[in-house]
């Protein structure tokens, strides 16, 4: 117990709203949202409107962290005040882009990798079963 050490927080830390809306196609999606933000460390409560589309966080949380929660899910959330989504943006902007192209394009499709895959055998028996018919 000695060694510890005991540090007074400077700020009184308060629970706040965060208010964005997302995207509900149905009451299923209105599940995901609540179970996905109900994790999250410090979230109080979640309301879910489904009627108005809008999601309702209460809790000691950044909402820049809920808001890149929930695009985990739902890409086409957003807060629901447009000047916090102007902040946002700004700050996607400055993120470097990657000028190299994704490492997915330089693979071939799965139908060429099982179609190289066949034997002499299994060809002749698909090209005979076409000409059949």
């Amino acid at each position: 117990m000695a060694d510890m050490q005991l540090v007074v927080a400077s700020k009184r830390v308060e629970p706040q709203y965060v208010e964005m809306m997302v995207p509900l196609y149905s009451y299923g999606c209105e599940r995901k949202v609540k179970k996905t933000l109900s994790h999250l460390k410090g979230i109080y409560s979640v309301k879910v409107e489904y009627d108005q589309q809008k999601v309702t966080v209460w809790g000691i949380c950044n909402k820049y962290d809920v808001l890149s929660t929930m695009r985990s899910k739902r890409k086409e959330a957003r807060f629901w005040k447009p000047e916090d989504n102007v902040e946002m943006e700004d700050d996607e902007e400055e993120e470097p882009s990657p000028s190299l192209p994704c490492k997915g394009f330089n693979k071939p499709s799965l139908a060429l990798m099982k179609a190289r895959s066949l034997s002499w055998k299994a060809w002749k028996k698909v090209f005979a079963r076409s000409l059949s018919f």
